[in-house]
């Protein structure tokens, strides 16, 4: 009986639902909206209606919209209202350059799902800007907000503040605790935008308001051109973070940025990634774990080109209970680095770490710190690095840093520092190692057999979105085979 109601309550909000339809060439704001020949003209005329749970709002494919998209409707669990597109060609458009600081805004909103749009938002010179602003501000708990298939770019923010770009979603809760229960961001293409690509921001990062966003889903997106950071979560617990393609990180910021990585976050979860050619070496790893972070996980990712390096995991040494509980539990397990640069490994101030069963290559002519340990208010402690394999052409140097340049990069000495209960347990080394870190259990060659591998991913265009879904099946697809040459069947 409880199950016929709910499928009648289910139908009888459905039957309530309406089209509301939006023609930027054809339409007229005065008509009534519901059919596409009575189309509405303009956004301004959707950020002035109240929708219904399980209403739909499409706009033509083809039209250009030079406004912002803010609905202020929220739908219901069992029918969430649409944003799409209706009609053959381009995506619609969303052009809010020199208008808004965000090109597309859900405010206080739930069960709402926003898909296949065009969004851009490039201003006369850099300034506060964002192509999606997602924010829950004193709202309490937001469920079912989905950003699906839009195609993102010229977002000219400034590098100055983390929270401009193409994807931003942020909690503020100072009155009221406030997070996303069912965010799902995916199949994204998101290039071109300054300062971040997809990240959030958050009150709830402190330990004293915790309050952690959950359900959080970022897959599927394709990264491209960015200023500064890839793909970074904030003040989330369980967040799955997979298959998204991050290219070109870091290139305008001049500063600390990388490709994919956690900031306050617990129990993350990375896997089947790509991030490559992260530019520069303040940070510019393709991977990391940061600040504050418990329980992160990153497995079956492939780094490659990473002007830093492979993977950053760190966090100031000097704990605070009311902020900053610091980094412990970090697993890498059965990653794929190659030819990164500078720096494969790179452990700060961290606790409890294990590195198990990853494939590192190092080709002819690179020189890289495979192992570094530094010092960030502290050391790190417990770390261990398990049944790894080192292929190494060029060569690879281990030992913890006396110092940090300006570039980011750091002096070598041997030896862990102060960094304690450092262990490696049955690694394999091949090539030149310098020096040889102690591994009891060890086995090493001085040849590197050859690796017949594909190290060349499928390209794609981010200028022609309408070649994606094809694109992120082949991708995905040779993701799998590269992992199986190395690691063998997986599940």
């Amino acid at each position: 009986m409880l199950r016929m109601a709910i499928v009648a309550f289910m139908l009888a909000s459905l039957s309530h639902a309406a089209a509301w339809y939006v023609d930027s060439a054809r339409g007229d704001d005065a008509k009534a909206g519901n059919a596409p020949a009575a189309a509405w003209r303009t956004l301004a005329r959707v950020a002035s209606t109240d929708f219904q749970p399980g209403d739909r709002i499409l706009l033509r494919s083809g039209s250009v919209f030079r406004e912002p998209l803010r609905p202020r409707s929220s739908g219901s669990p069992e029918a969430p209202i649409v944003i799409d597109r209706y009609g053959d060609g381009a995506l619609p458009r969303v052009d809010a350059g020199n208008i808004a600081e965000d090109a597309v805004l859900l405010r206080n909103l739930q069960h709402i799902e926003v898909r296949h749009l065009e969004v851009t938002n490039r201003g006369a010179a850099a300034g506060t800007r964002r192509g999606v602003h997602i924010v829950l501000d004193n709202f309490g708990t937001g469920s079912h907000i989905v950003i699906s298939g839009l195609y993102i770019h010229d977002v000219n923010g400034t590098n100055q503040q983390k929270d401009n770009g193409g994807i931003i979603f942020r909690t503020n809760g100072d009155r009221v605790p406030s997070r996303f229960d069912g965010l799902t961001i995916e199949r994204n293409i998101i290039r071109a935008v300054d300062r971040s690509a997809i990240a959030a921001q958050s009150f709830h990062w402190r330990r004293t308001h915790w309050f952690p966003s959950l359900r959080v889903v970022i897959r599927d997106n394709y990264v491209e051109d960015v200023g500064g950071d890839g793909i970074v979560p904030w003040a989330t617990d369980g967040v799955r973070v997979e298959h998204n393609i991050v290219r070109h990180a870091n290139r305008r910021a001049v500063s600390d940025n990388a490709g994919i990585w956690p900031w306050s976050a617990d129990n993350s979860v990375f896997e089947w990634n790509e991030a490559a050619f992260t530019h520069t070496t303040r940070d510019g790893q393709g991977f990391d774990s940061d600040y504050n972070s418990r329980g992160t996980l990153f497995q079956y990712n492939y780094s490659h080109d990473n002007e830093g390096g492979f993977l950053l995991i760190c966090s100031p040494g000097r704990r605070n209970q009311a902020e900053n509980i610091g980094n412990t539990g970090t697993v890498a397990r059965r990653n794929i680095s190659h030819n990164d640069r500078s720096r494969i490994f790179h452990i700060s101030a961290v606790e409890n770490t294990l590195v198990e069963e990853n494939a590192i290559y190092v080709g002819l002519g690179y020189d890289v710190q495979m192992v570094l340990m530094s010092d960030w208010s502290g050391w790190a402690r417990d770390t261990r690095f398990v049944r790894n394999r080192f292929f190494v052409e060029g060569v690879a140097r281990y030992g913890h840093g006396t110092g940090k340049n300006p570039d980011g990069t750091y002096p070598l000495a041997a030896g862990w520092g102060e960094a304690a209960g450092t262990i490696l347990e049955g690694n394999l080394f091949f090539g030149n190692h310098v020096p040889m870190p102690a591994d009891g259990e060890r086995q090493t060659a001085a040849r590197v057999p050859p690796a017949p591998r594909k190290w060349n991913s499928p390209e794609f265009d981010a200028a022609h979105p309408e070649s994606f879904d094809a694109f992120l099946t082949a991708h995905r697809a040779w993701m799998r085979q590269l992992m199986e040459s190395e690691f063998g069947p997986l599940p």
